[in-house]
């Protein structure tokens, strides 16, 4: 029920008290009032449905009838000017937007709060939760609302990057606004800016860091949960200033502007250690900036907290006690790759087994477990590394990546000779993996005998239990999910948006779909097959795909519609009518 279809039944169910308001006001004539007596005797249309009709109150005017019995002010304006940006801060800009709210004034004991629609009287307890003190609620047109919401949100994105946390170790007067147009890349200024956008970013738990200038200005995008959000817009005019700022942090030439550099920053925040990867790419209106930040204490965490269950977890569990062999694990850049490698060693790092690894970077770093750098000034690459450790005799090695034909003939050999090797590689699916490697160049000789399995994942979001709700799928959503019907007894989730989430989401979990090389799959790949028909294959062995897991997980309330949709969409829909 929309916001005037209830102001229609609240006015009908107080038809006479408010009329007496509307007699005071002047806003209704009694001969009006008679006009609408008659037609309602005629038609049964509710008394606030025909006011409407007949123009004689707009759904303004009776908002602010409502508001009159309640005793609630309405403010036809909101004064932008008079709202301290600080007062949104535990308040995400989605949450606003979707229940029409913008806190106005905070005193010790109390928030006074402008809201669209007064009958959503979850709002209220929201706010008391956020804010700890009691809440006044007043009324504003959505149109004014959402106006506000825009300018206040960002006046504050502003007013974030002009102050910075104790957790940095510069001595910094918070107090004084920080003007980046004026600095050059030496002085403080643009240092406490970028300082306090790397902040903002593992503060927020993000992943990557974007800087990308245009013409006029310069945006910054943080990668949050596999989603990019705005964060906020610069001049473009302190663009360089920053660019020459982030080189010199990462040791790189500030002075080429022209080709492509890659580099690495190591900071401290809070006691964390944080290392960032840094790659910048000159473009049309100057150096695009990435990013990547790892938390060096990131904990190591267990396969079932990753989102694998069942046969997949069993079957994880009993490949990486194998003695010898490859597994691959496939998938996006950012997709959980790395961390489900380690994952997998931690449930095998005892003394009686060597552990090797071979990185670029170093993302987690584990005790008992020799882990190697990768070093491109000093052509330290990861097959030239996975040469020299064969020598090193470990019982399991573990490749970061493998990008080319060499790196994957070391580790298919090396499995031949008593090391078990686990690597990423990057592919849509885990049946393209085995093509992928001949695509390189391997024999399918050396794949089809040394190839244990392959995994493919993908991260998706998952919805915040706090403020989930239960929904239906329509004929578009069925149509869009490539399903043909939905399992009995199931309860499919929606996200809605609460204090505690960033729009209806809370972290992500793994979707994954694990190929199991048998003799079947053996011989399609000694006949260099195409993964089609290896995915035939291992779907009649039993596999699951990763469109089928997904599912799995929005039957069961994990996740969305909107994100199977968003993440998995683009995967052949097989035989996906799950029971």
């Amino acid at each position: 029920m929309n916001l005037v279809d209830k102001l229609i039944l609240h006015v009908e169910e107080h038809k006479d008290e408010l009329k007496e308001i509307l007699f005071q006001q002047n806003s209704l004539r009694p001969e009006q009032y008679a006009e609408i007596l008659t037609l309602q005797e005629e038609t049964s249309r509710p008394f606030a449905e025909i006011l409407l009709k007949k123009n004689y109150l707009t759904s303004q005017d009776l908002m602010k009838l409502v508001c009159s019995q309640f005793q609630l002010t309405y403010l036809k304006e909101i004064e932008i000017d008079e709202i301290d940006p600080l007062i949104t801060k535990n308040i995400p800009i989605n949450y606003a937007k979707q229940n029409e709210l913008l806190p106005l004034l905070e005193t010790p004991f109390s928030v006074t709060v402008a809201v669209s629609n007064p009958f959503l009287f979850h709002i209220k307890n929201d706010l008391q939760l956020i804010f700890n003190k009691e809440i006044h609620l007043v009324v504003a047109p959505a149109l004014k609302i959402h106006e506000a919401i825009n300018k206040i949100y960002e006046k504050a994105n502003q007013n974030m990057v002009d102050s910075i946390e104790d957790e940095f170790e510069e001595n910094i007067d918070l107090d004084i606004p920080i003007d980046i147009l004026d600095a050059q890349a030496d002085e403080a200024p643009v240092i406490r800016f970028v300082n306090s956008v790397i902040f903002r970013a593992v503060k927020e738990g993000a992943s990557d860091i974007h800087i990308e200038p245009y013409e006029r200005e310069t945006i910054y995008r943080f990668r949050i949960n596999g989603v990019m959000q705005e964060i906020l817009r610069q001049p473009k005019k302190t663009h360089a200033a920053v660019t020459s700022r982030i080189k010199v942090m990462a040791k790189l030439d500030i002075a080429e502007k022209r080709l492509p550099q890659d580099g690495r920053i190591k900071i401290k925040i809070a006691g964390k250690d944080v290392d960032i990867r840094l790659s910048t790419v000159p473009i049309q209106h100057g150096e695009r900036v990435v990013m990547r930040v790892l938390e060096k204490d990131n904990m190591v965490l267990k396969l079932e907290t990753l989102g694998f269950e069942g046969n997949v977890l069993q079957s994880l569990d009993d490949l990486v006690r194998r003695k010898h062999g490859v597994f691959y694990v496939s998938g996006p850049t950012g997709h959980g790759k790395t961390t489900t490698l380690f994952a997998m060693l931690d449930r095998i790092n005892t003394p009686d087994r060597m552990i090797i690894t071979v990185e670029d970077p170093v993302e987690y770093e584990m005790a008992g477990i020799s882990q190697i750098q990768i070093n491109s000034k000093i052509d330290l690459s990861f097959a030239r590394a996975l040469r020299s450790i064969l020598r090193q005799n470990p019982d399991v090695i573990m490749i970061g990546e493998t990008r080319d034909k060499e790196t994957a003939d070391i580790s298919l050999t090396a499995s031949q000779t008593g090391h078990f090797v686990l690597s990423t590689i990057h592919t849509n699916d885990a049946p393209s993996t085995p093509t992928r490697l001949i695509d390189m160049g391997v024999k399918p000789f050396l794949i089809a005998s040394s190839l244990v399995a392959v995994l493919a994942q993908r991260l998706i979001r998952t919805l915040c239990t706090h403020c989930r709700e239960q929904t239906t799928l329509s004929d578009l959503d069925i149509e869009l999910l490539k399903i043909t019907k939905i399992p009995k007894n199931r309860e499919i989730y929606r996200p809605r948006g609460c204090p505690q989430c960033k729009n209806g989401y809370a972290g992500r979990t793994t979707i994954g779909e694990l190929l199991l090389i048998n003799d079947e799959v053996r011989s399609l790949i000694l006949e260099q097959s195409d993964a089609s028909q290896i995915k035939k294959a291992a779907m009649r062995a039993g596999m699951t795909t990763l469109r089928q897991n997904a599912l799995h997980k929005l039957y069961r309330g994990i996740t969305s519609t909107e994100e199977i949709i968003r993440a998995v969409n683009d995967e052949d829909s097989g035989d996906d009518d799950l029971e």
